[in-house]
């Protein structure tokens, strides 16, 4: 969800080095593929560019920060560590407006919160549906601002949020010390290129459409510094730039019944539940 990679996590990844030995053992085994390995394994190696990695992330930030407009849909996958060394993974969907500089909606709906986040350029408005309370601070000036002071202030992270910024390329490369561009791959019917990142407590990997609209179809970031490596995984579904927008898409009536809490009340509204995953050694 931001480019803090502790609110980005993942789950177990062997190394590469495990990988391929366990590769060429299959090919040896498998004569009458060799063909194909060698193929594969070539493939591999020839795609891994730094400079071709750069280029692509450059090209969807520079898409994405020039679109007046965005909308998309989502899905999220966050695994979780138990204290008894048991990995659980929670799941939620959602849908994210944006009009540029300074207009956000945004919702996220898992088992254990249903969230509603609106921004009008002047006033931050979060609704706990599920708990039927909501929260308004004032918050004048853009998008990119309120994306910090949600991280920095009340540690809340919006899903995707470093592709809403407009400077995602500076954000989204902070720290990182390795980058691959591994080939091509497909999401959800759409040809996207792979590309895979390493930080000093994160590795994660991004999936950009192929084409006139360079945008990220898939995210992961995996955790290096939490035992078992657990991910994080946004999956962007529909997407459109410079969309017509209703007059009322960044309004905001609160329900009569509406509980007024202060916002730190509400940012322990995540993506995983609490209290429910302690260890239960028998």
């Amino acid at each position: 969800m931001s480019g803090d990679a502790a609110r980005r996590r993942g789950a177990i990844v062997p190394p590469l080095r495990t990988f391929v030995g366990e590769y060429m053992k299959l090919v040896k085994s498998l004569s009458f593929l060799l063909p194909a390995c060698v193929l594969a394994m070539t493939l591999f190696a020839t795609s891994s560019h730094a400079q071709d990695a750069d280029k692509i992330v450059r090209a969807m930030s520079d898409y994405l920060a020039n679109a007046k407009t965005l909308s998309l849909t989502y899905d999220t996958d966050i695994e979780v560590i138990t204290p008894d060394v048991q990995k659980l993974q929670f799941a939620s969907s959602g849908q994210v407006l944006l009009n540029r500089p300074n207009q956000l909606r945004a919702t996220r709906v898992g088992g254990y919160a249903n969230v509603e986040l609106v921004f009008d350029g002047n006033t931050l408005t979060m609704f706990g549906r599920n708990i039927d309370a909501v929260a308004q601070v004032q918050a004048k000036g853009s998008v990119d601002q309120l994306v910090q002071r949600l991280r920095d202030e009340f540690s809340i992270a919006l899903p995707g949020a470093d592709f809403l910024l407009s400077n995602s390329y500076d954000e989204l490369m902070i720290g990182v010390r390795d980058l691959k561009h591994i080939g091509r791959g497909v999401i959800d019917g759409v040809e996207c290129e792979h590309l895979a990142f390493r930080t000093e407590d994160a590795d994660w990997q991004l999936w950009v459409e192929v084409g006139a609209k360079p945008i990220p179809r898939k995210y992961i970031i995996t955790s290096k510094g939490v035992a078992a490596a657990p991910q994080y995984t946004l999956r962007v579904k529909e997407f459109r730039t410079n969309a017509d927008l209703a007059a009322d898409a960044f309004a905001f009536k609160v329900p009569a019944s509406a509980k007024k809490v202060d916002i730190t009340a509400l940012s322990d509204l995540d993506e995983v539940p609490h209290g429910i995953i302690q260890g239960d050694k028998k």
